[in-house]
């Protein structure tokens, strides 16, 4: 049976670094038995305020419903001032409460050597939404002050070794016990 990943990216940026891993790693996800599928809406939910949290909104239904869908979860997101993307914090923020994490599978993936405290922020986090960390499938791919394409990471020995070890845990995480 093959695994369906949801990948969320923490930067909106069109030419992200982050969203060229995630797109590595969708390219590589059929030698897993796996699908990965690229979140695109991030942008789309609203500032999470807890008063609307119950409120259907077109955009946080359509995440959570992708959440739901999926048997893992791979996020790759970008240190901004020592701390997570406001993008990413206020997606997870939607699903506190609704319990879209809970014992899921996630690996989360740092395309920065610098940016280490926002990875750790952000495990910290999706543990506390009771998701089940990989740990050993949460890794730096140092990709920053590289111009790298998806070919460039896949046939970068290090990066796509790496890469390979990542989506190996979580497919084998998300298979059923």
């Amino acid at each position: 049976m093959t695994s369906q990943i949801l990948a969320l990216c923490g930067s909106l940026r069109a030419a992200s670094i982050n969203k060229t891993l995630l797109l590595a790693a969708q390219k590589s996800a059929a030698m897993h038995d796996a699908e990965i599928a690229l979140y695109e809406g991030l942008g789309n939910l609203p500032i999470f305020n807890p008063d609307n949290e119950d409120t259907h909104n077109i955009y946080v239904d359509d995440f959570r419903t992708a959440l739901q869908r999926s048997d893992a979860i791979l996020i790759a997101s970008p240190e901004y001032a020592h701390g997570v993307t406001g993008a990413i914090k206020n997606a997870l923020d939607w699903v506190v409460a609704s319990g879209e994490f809970m014992q899921k599978p996630v690996a989360c993936l740092n395309a920065s050597g610098r940016a280490t405290i926002a990875q750790a922020a952000l495990i910290e986090t999706i543990r506390t939404m009771d998701a089940r960390i990989i740990d050993n499938a949460c890794l730096t791919i140092a990709l920053n002050g590289k111009n790298f394409t998806v070919n460039d990471i896949l046939t970068d020995s290090e990066s796509s070794a790496k890469l390979e070890t990542v989506l190996g845990l979580l497919v084998q995480s998300a298979a059923p016990e």
